[in-house]
């Protein structure tokens, strides 16, 4: 027999999210909330369940379901070549409605259905479902619906449609505004969108677009040329003038010496005038399916989740 915890009630949220991950790991399958519909999902790494899950909804393996994850990098150790790209797209739009199709890791032990060597992940934007995945790690989550039925947005419409083939319902309120998670292909060099949904096209362009570099300013030649000069000596405290009186009182004691040796003696005194002053200038892809609002038939080149 199915339970059900009301997760909208802290209590119930207490019970609920260990009893969904426990029955995660016995191989069932539960429905949880997400930002954008309630999804049905399973331990991503257990054959059978995926199984289950695509069984419940009435789908085949040629429509296998995308992955949630807890943080975007998990990411790392279940893609891989993950393009610059797919980075700002993760950085400007996790966690939120975004599926990113990536190449799969080819070392990891799963089977998730005919994904030609792709995976589907996306972080979701809510709490009860990221404390789930959390602890149990990537599930795999696809609408909570029968096949031709729209999804689920309440535990209510889930539990009406798939009934005692889930193990666990968390209900969390009504989910988002129904609207499907955009589904952005990133397996190439250039990124193709492959569904518009909550993420509106213009919003990723705009993510696309690499931020300007900015160029170091060239040094300013003037203040670099102060910096290197020899300070200036200070007309009241330099020694050399303060010693010009006692050469010039020696002088007088001593045998009148001749013109030239005078004014040699006299040479050798700087002018207070010839001291220069201070100066005041400063220093310087398969066929992914997703949580979604209206199943729509598969075909080679429709896409939905």
């Amino acid at each position: 027999m199915s339970e059900r915890y009301d997760c909208t009630d802290p209590d119930g949220r207490a019970e609920g999210i260990p009893a969904a991950a426990s029955a995660v790991r016995r191989g069932e399958i539960v429905v949880l909330p997400t930002d954008t519909v309630y999804g049905i999902g399973c331990d991503a790494f257990d054959a059978t369940a995926v199984a289950s899950v695509l069984a419940a909804k009435g789908r085949g393996r040629d429509m296998p379901p995308p992955v949630l994850i807890p943080t975007a990098r998990t990411a790392q150790g279940l893609a891989t070549q993950v393009p610059d790209y797919a980075q700002r797209l993760m950085e400007k739009f996790w966690p939120g409605p975004l599926t990113l199709v990536l190449k799969a890791q080819t070392s990891l032990h799963w089977d998730l259905g005919e994904t030609n060597g792709t995976v589907a992940l996306r972080v979701p934007d809510h709490e009860i479902t990221l404390e789930l995945l959390g602890d149990i790690g990537p599930m795999a989550v696809t609408s909570a619906n029968t096949t031709g039925d729209p999804a689920a947005r309440t535990v209510e419409e889930a539990v009406g449609m798939l009934g005692e083939s889930v193990g666990v319902y968390l209900d969390g309120g009504p989910a988002g505004e129904g609207q499907p998670s955009t589904i952005v292909d990133c397996t190439g060099e250039t990124p193709v969108t492959l569904r518009v949904g909550a993420i509106a096209q213009d919003e990723l362009d705009a993510a696309l677009v690499p931020e300007p570099v900015l160029e170091a300013p060239e040094p300013d030649a003037e203040p670099a040329a102060e910096a290197d000069a020899t300070p200036a000596a200070d007309p009241v405290t330099d020694p050399v003038t303060e010693s010009a009186p006692e050469v010039v009182a020696e002088t007088s004691a001593e045998p009148e010496p001749s013109v030239t040796s005078a004014a040699a003696e006299a040479s050798d005194v700087p002018e207070t005038s010839d001291v220069p002053e201070p100066s005041d200038e400063p220093e310087t892809l398969g066929e992914w399916h997703d949580v979604s609002t209206t199943e729509r038939p598969s075909d080679s080149s429709s896409t939905t989740q």
